[in-house]
């Protein structure tokens, strides 16, 4: 066949081709209305598709859905018990060490991975509402033990039947099998265990090691005073 045939307005072939070619922007304006995260995920597999971004991309899944749960979570318990979300994390991580409900401030801020100034200021807030209680640390000289005061605990056990009845994650969970719940919660435990293992002692020295400079800088004035 001729190139001036192939041009022809008639021709099959020239149909045939207009036909195949029609689907990929359908294809691409379908993305957006099916979940934004995908638009993103598109975006960046365009801008950088010389790059392996698959590590990239999942941990920007993690945290997407993390802020979600994260603020349906403070919804719930601002509602539930004029409370953040953030403060009830303490509440919970309290609740489940067992009776007598109740931790050293160091241990608290490790389990939630905050830092120990951020932990003292929930501490403050909670224990000015009568939720939680300072005791003495009979094992560290003026040292405190955090507990769960019976306000608390009644605060905190309504927040754990609401949260297993009426979890922000539930209608998406119910879209999977079982199979698939089970292989995700595998995935997720395996994950979070190796990041504890590899990534976390990284980050508690970086943050030992910005405290460093001014107990140096301390230590330098003490001398020039002397």
């Amino acid at each position: 066949m001729s190139i001036a045939a192939a041009k022809r307005p008639g021709s099959v072939k020239t149909r045939t081709s207009a036909v195949v070619e029609q689907p990929e922007p359908a294809r691409k304006s379908n993305l957006p209305g099916r979940s934004h995260i995908e638009l993103i995920t598109m975006q960046w597999q365009h801008e950088h598709s010389e790059l392996d971004l698959s590590n990239f991309l999942l941990a920007i899944y993690f945290m997407r859905i993390g802020t979600l749960v994260e603020q349906a979570f403070d919804k719930m318990c601002q509602s539930l018990c004029g409370i953040s979300g953030s403060d009830m994390r303490v509440l919970l991580a309290l609740r489940r060490s067992g009776h007598p409900y109740a931790k050293r401030p160091t241990d608290l801020y490790r389990a939630l991975l905050v830092t120990s100034g951020a932990i003292t200021k929930k501490i403050d807030r909670l224990a000015s509402l009568g939720i939680v209680e300072r005791q003495p640390d009979p094992g560290h000289g003026g040292g405190f033990i955090v507990h769960l005061t019976k306000k608390g605990l009644d605060i905190v056990e309504k927040a754990i039947v609401k949260l297993a009845e009426e979890s922000s994650i539930a209608p998406a969970i119910a879209r999977f099998t079982d199979e698939e719940r089970a292989a995700g919660n595998e995935f997720c435990l395996r994950t979070l265990a190796l990041m504890e293992e590899l990534v976390l002692p990284g980050l508690e020295e970086a943050d030992n090691a910005s405290s460093k400079p001014a107990a140096k800088g301390t230590r330098r004035s003490t001398r020039s005073r002397g």
